[in-house]
């Protein structure tokens, strides 16, 4: 994790300096490749001392908006909540524990959403809460077919 030197210098220098040494072309690519890490995951792959998440984020929205993708960018980062908050999958059932979980990963993710896409995260997560997907569902990533149905390529 940083220990505070993430904010010194040029961060977006430093953040696609990092991502071109392992080969890619974007920051969207260096997260494709890694589909279910966590954003403190990516970071500190980039760099766990001078790299934070929020900036790797920060990074993947502009990226987004430049290619008109934001939607792709908000059901990737419902994968990478649901990686960390249901490692086993989907729950059988949704008892206080598993509600629990279920809310967090929804609430983390829901957070981490543009503005301008929070309306479309929020009826997403209503319908994945009325009609839940099947016990241990885990998506691969955000072309999952069950997150195409919940939140379309259709760009606000």
């Amino acid at each position: 994790m940083s220990d505070g030197r993430a904010w010194e210098g040029n961060v977006k220098a430093r953040l696609y300096e990092r991502v071109r040494e392992l080969g890619y072309d974007s920051l969207t690519a260096f997260a494709d490749a890694r589909p279910t890490a966590t954003l403190v995951e990516l970071a500190d792959e980039l760099g766990p001392d001078d790299i934070a998440a929020v900036q790797v984020f920060s990074g993947l929205v502009a990226e987004a908006e430049r290619s008109g993708k934001i939607t792709r960018l908000v059901r990737g980062q419902l994968v990478r909540e649901l990686y960390e908050c249901l490692p086993n999958g989907w729950p059988v059932v949704l008892d206080d524990a598993n509600r629990f979980d279920v809310a967090h990963a929804l609430g983390s993710w829901i957070a981490f959403t543009p503005e301008t896409h929070k309306k479309r995260a929020d009826r997403a997560s209503d319908a994945l809460l009325a009609k839940p997907p099947p016990a241990g569902w885990r998506p691969l990533g955000p072309d999952d077919e069950l997150l195409l149905t919940l939140l379309p390529d259709e760009e606000v």
